[in-house]
């Protein structure tokens, strides 16, 4: 029998007691593996998706055109000896066979594993583990990532992150990416361009195929929101990066796919051109994740996009979140009594000025495009009394540390209010290089770390102190390279900003 245990994940399960009736005779159908997230005191979301020739490219996975019955389990043990749910899902065509369970009555702060079955068939075996109870101080170690392109490199990052045997993993954004395959890819990426829901699923199909991904996933409950190349580079609500009339129908198509290949809650499903993906997480009394959208409700980029002196970044009618996520968000800060409020979100929020002298040049794309929309969440959580804030941000295939001053237009004698944390890509960019941008830190001295290297961030929250070890691999290009910690941080409860370790 292959087992999870914390140290070790190996693929595979044993049989159920009895077979379903009816199943047609296929190959493995779980060749996509299983994943969890969403984690609350009582439950989480379990996943697995039936594509038994995953690459065909109708994107429906060899699955026919029927429902298939699928069998779920939970114990509290890896061999199954403690089963304390099991149940039966149906798997669709119209969702590309996807099944989302959501069990509960389960204890808090608790691990457990699961496993599904379709027909003779038994899946992998994932470990999850719910949050604890609302009123508990219980230690957490988080890994983050994001900015997974699956032709520029391999995975390896992932199978790195679930070695560190994290309680809870988030991905940032670019899980997938649209493009066609490239000449100078190490790995060929299947299908054209993603437009349709077909190319969608066929690609979400091909990065699930990946036994890194799939160790990482199985290995500990996800919290995932979207960046851009989940649909398309740089898009901004209904505005495409390039006039496109056919916009609406990929981003409904995009959105359909997103939903059906990860472990989101059915209240996140999708209505056409809409989906609801910001939400938020309590991790018991230690800390609150409020994820983020950042995409679907933004205004268009100012003054055209990319690095810019755009005096339009400053209009005061700007919205990154759009109006009613910002105002759940500062709610969210007005209700909070966790130690630390966690913000997984997608672009840089800190100032990033490139440009010497009193005029600066930064990037459209980010927060500092959105100047007010900044502003107002800042003073949000500040106003708010939250009582230590970390800002998580993928997006920029680099490693970056800094502090989040209450004024931008005075940082170096503006006092310090949170801490952002921005990870590297996990292949984006292929292998990256040890170059550091003497002049962005010079520029910029609430930057305290910039690296180009590939990896993941792994954090290790208490009641006294967030610890942040920037972990980092020397190549991508080829697999199995092995992870280091760049550098360390520690912020103190109560006391905003980065101390190194």
């Amino acid at each position: 029998m292959n087992t999870v245990t914390r140290r070790t994940l190996l693929i595979g399960g044993v049989a159920l007691a009895t077979a379903g009736a009816g199943f047609p005779t296929l190959d493995d159908p779980f060749t996509l593996g299983v994943a969890s997230g969403d984690p609350r005191p009582d439950g989480v979301v379990l996943w697995t998706r039936l594509a038994p020739k995953p690459l065909n490219e109708d994107g429906l996975g060899g699955m026919p055109n029927r429902m298939v019955p699928v069998h779920w389990e939970i114990a509290e043990d890896e061999r199954f000896r403690r089963v304390v749910r099991r149940g039966t899902e149906v798997a669709r065509p119209d969702s590309a066979h996807s099944v989302h369970v959501e069990p509960f009555g389960l204890r808090p702060g608790a691990e457990y594993f699961y496993r599904f079955r379709a027909g003779d068939h038994v899946s992998p075996v994932g470990r999850t583990r719910t949050a604890p109870a609302p009123w508990e101080v219980q230690d957490l170690t988080m890994c983050f990532a994001s900015c997974a392109h699956y032709g520029e490199g391999y995975f390896t990052a992932y199978r790195r992150l679930a070695e560190d045997d994290p309680d809870l993993v988030l991905h940032l954004g670019d899980y997938q990416y649209e493009y066609a395959a490239k000449a100078a890819d190490v790995r060929t990426v299947v299908g054209p361009e993603t437009r349709t829901l077909a190319d969608y699923r066929l690609r979400h199909a091909q990065y699930k195929t990946d036994a890194d991904l799939q160790f990482a996933h199985a290995a500990a409950p996800w919290l995932v929101v979207w960046d851009d190349h989940e649909l398309e580079n740089n898009w901004a609500d209904e505005v495409p990066e390039q006039p496109d009339p056919s916009f609406l129908d990929r981003r409904a198509a995009a959105f359909q796919a997103y939903y059906e290949n990860m472990p989101l809650r059915r209240s996140a499903r999708p209505n056409g051109v809409d989906m609801q993906l910001y939400r938020r997480v309590q991790w018991g009394a230690l800390a609150n994740f409020h994820m983020l959208d950042t995409r679907q409700y933004r205004d268009d980029q100012a003054c055209g996009d990319g690095w810019k002196t755009c005096t339009e970044a400053g209009n005061p009618t700007r919205s990154i979140t759009g109006a009613e996520q910002e105002a759940w968000l500062l709610d969210g800060f007005r209700r909070s009594r966790a130690r630390w409020d966690v913000l997984g979100q997608q672009v840089f929020f800190a100032e990033r000025d490139r440009k010497d002298g009193p005029v600066k040049e930064v990037s459209m794309d980010g927060w500092d495009g959105y100047l007010a929309s900044r502003d107002r969440i800042t003073r949000g959580w500040v106003d708010a009394g939250v009582r230590n804030t970390v800002v998580l941000t993928g997006d920029v295939h680099a490693h970056y540390a800094a502090d989040i001053k209450a004024d931008w237009n005075d940082p170096a004698s503006s006092r310090t209010v949170g801490t952002e944390l921005v990870c590297t890509s996990v292949t984006s960019g292929g292998d990256g290089n040890d170059t550091v941008d003497q002049t962005q830190l010079r520029l910029n001295p609430h930057i305290k770390l910039h690296s180009r290297r590939r990896g993941y961030v792994r954090t290790r929250f208490t009641a006294r102190e967030m610890r942040a070890d920037f972990r980092t691999l020397p190549a991508v290009r080829t697999p199995g390279a092995a992870a280091t910690t760049l550098k360390s941080f520690v912020v103190e409860d109560r006391n905003p900003g980065l101390n190194s370790v």
